[in-house]
C-alpha cells in the first residue's frame, strides 16, 4: 500500500506471493547503490542493517546485491538467484501443464482452511485435501466430551458468524470425522503457519494423533517466514511453485516431542485457569518454536488489567481514536488492524465482525453504528468511537463493567461485572482481578 512519506528507495516487498523476478531485483540493487552514494538516509539505514560490514562495506554493486538478497531473506545473492531459478523452472512446468507429482495419491494434506487447496492441485499434488478449520482463537474451547464440545462450538459459530446451526454442526462433524478416520497405514501432511489461529488448531491435531494407539505417518510444514515474501502472513498468499519449494525444503517428520507438546498445549488451552498456558508461553516451546509466541498472543485476548479490553478490542478502538472525527467503515478498521497494528495477524473478516458486534453491545456506548449504513454489507458500515470508548482506552473506565455479553478466550469464560482472569501487560502474565 502506498505511503505518503515513502523512502526514495523502497524496501523489500512481497513480490506476488514469493514469485521474485531476477531482473527486478537487479534493478532494485542498482537503485539502492545510487541512493546510498547520493547520501539517502533511508537507503543508508537499510545498508547498515543488512550488510555484514555495515557502513564500512564497499559501495559496489555486489554489496548492494547482497543487501537486496538479505532483505528478501537469503544469505547471499547467488542463493537468491538459485532460488529464483528453481521457482522459474517449476513455474514453467506448471504453466505447460507438466508439473511433476511431488506426493502420492495416498497422501492426505490437512490445512486449517481452503486457501491452498487449489494451489496444491495446480502445483501437481495428487493427495486428498482435508480442511480442519474450527477457529479456536475465538469463542469457547471448554474441556468437554466430543458431542458437548461440538455443540458449544456450533452455537458460537452460529451466533458469531451468522451461519445456520445444522450446516455448522454438519461441517464440524465432517471435519472432525475426516481427521478421526486417519490411522495406521495412512500418511498425512500438516500445513501450518505461525499465527494463533493456525497454532491452536495444530495443537489440537497433535494432541489427537498423540493419543491414538495406532497413528498415521505424520509430516509437517510449519513456517513463520518464507524467503522472498516480506511481511509473510500465511500460506494462502503463496504461488503454487512456492508451495513446491516449501515441500522440498521445509517438510519434516512430526516428532514425539511435538506430539507431546500438542497434548500439553491443548490441555492448558481448555483449562479455565490459564496459569499453565501462560507458563508454556513464557518458557518457550523448542519442539515447535512458533507455538509460544502464538500462545502469548492468544493470552493477550484476555481483558487487560488496565482497560478490561482484549488486545483486538483495544487496537480496534485505538484505530477509531486515530481517525478524524472518530468514525470509520468497519472494513477500513479491519484493514488498518491487519496491516499496521496487529503484532501477529490471525483474524479473518467475519471473525473481526464478531469483535465489533461485541464492542457495540456494551451497556454504555463504546462504539456506535451509523444507522444510515446499517443495511450495507458489514465492511461499509460506519462506526463512531464514543466518549466512553475514549475513557476505556485511557484506563479511566473498565470495559468489563459495561460489557454486554460474556466472551470466551480458550477455556475461560469472561463474564461482565465479575472477577476474571486478565492479562497484565507490565508483568506479561495472567492475573485474577
Amino acid at each position: 500500500m502506498s505511503q505518503a512519506n515513502e523512502p526514495a528507495v523502497a524496501g523489500p516487498r512481497d513480490y506476488f506471493g514469493g514469485r521474485l523476478n531476477l531482473e527486478q531485483q537487479k534493478k532494485r540493487a542498482k537503485e539502492l547503490l545510487k541512493a546510498v552514494r547520493d547520501g539517502d538516509a533511508d537507503a543508508g539505514g537499510r545498508w547498515e542493517l543488512h550488510h555484514p560490514k555495515g557502513a564500512a562495506a564497499d559501495r559496489q554493486l555486489a554489496d548492494a546485491q547482497l543487501v537486496i538478497a538479505r532483505e528478501n531473506g537469503f544469505l547471499s545473492w547467488p542463493r537468491m538467484k538459485a532460488h529464483i531459478d528453481t521457482l522459474r523452472i517449476a513455474r514453467q512446468r506448471i504453466e505447460a501443464g507438466r508439473p511433476r507429482v511431488p506426493d502420492s495419491s495416498e497422501m492426505v494434506h490437512i490445512r486449517c482452511g481452503e486457501d491452498i487447496r487449489h494451489s496444491l492441485k495446480v502445483a501437481g499434488f495428487s493427495g486428498a485435501f482435508v480442511e480442519f478449520s474450527d477457529p479456536y482463537c475465538q469463542g469457547p474451547v471448554p474441556r468437554l466430551d466430543r458431542p458437548a464440545f461440538l455443540g458449544k462450538r456450533s452455537e458460537f459459530i452460529v451466533s458469531g458468524y451468522d451461519r445456520s446451526l445444522k450446516d455448522t454442526r454438519d461441517r464440524l462433524e465432517a471435519e472432525y470425522g475426516a481427521v478421526d478416520a486417519l490411522g495406521a497405514g495412512d500418511r498425512a501432511t500438516l500445513w501450518f503457519e505461525h499465527d494463533s489461529y493456525d497454532q491452536l488448531i495444530l495443537a489440537r491435531l497433535l494432541a489427537h494423533f498423540s493419543r491414538l494407539d495406532e497413528r498415521p505417518e505424520l509430516q509437517m510444514i510449519c513456517v513463520g517466514e518464507v524467503p522472498g515474501v516480506q511481511g509473510f502472513v500465511g500460506l494462502g498468499q503463496l504461488q503454487p511453485e512456492v508451495l513446491l519449494w516449501l515441500w522440498e525444503n521445509e517438510l519434516k517428520p512430526v516428532t514425539e516431542g511435538q506430539l507431546a507438546l500438542g497434548v500439553e498445549v491443548w490441555d492448558a488451552l481448555t483449562d479455565p485457569d490459564p496459569t499453565e498456558l501462560s507458563r508454556i508461553a513464557r518458557d518457550g516451546t523448542p519442539a515447535l518454536p512458533l507455538m509460544a509466541p502464538a500462545l502469548q498472543r492468544h493470552l493477550r485476548e484476555l481483558p487487560s488489567v488496565r482497560t478490561g479490553l482484549g488486545l483486538t478490542q483495544e487496537l480496534s478502538l485505538s484505530i477509531l481514536a486515530g481517525a478524524e472525527g472518530q468514525s470509520l467503515p468497519a472494513g477500513r478498521v479491519f484493514q488498518a488492524l491487519m496491516t499496521r497494528h496487529e503484532p501477529l495477524p490471525f483474524l479473518g473478516d467475519l471473525m473481526f465482525w464478531h469483535v465489533l458486534k461485541d464492542l457495540a453491545d456494551s451497556t454504555e456506548p463504546v462504539i456506535t453504528p451509523d444507522p444510515e449504513t446499517a443495511d450495507l454489507a458489514w465492511p461499509k458500515r460506519v462506526y463512531t468511537l464514543e466518549d466512553t470508548g475514549r475513557r476505556v482506552l485511557a484506563g479511566e473506565a473498565d470495559f468489563l463493567t459495561i460489557a454486554g455479553m460474556s466472551r470466551w478466550v480458550g477455556g475461560i469464560e469472561i463474564r461482565p461485572r465479575q472477577r476474571s482472569w486478565r492479562w497484565d501487560e507490565g508483568a506479561e502474565t495472567v492475573v485474577m482481578a
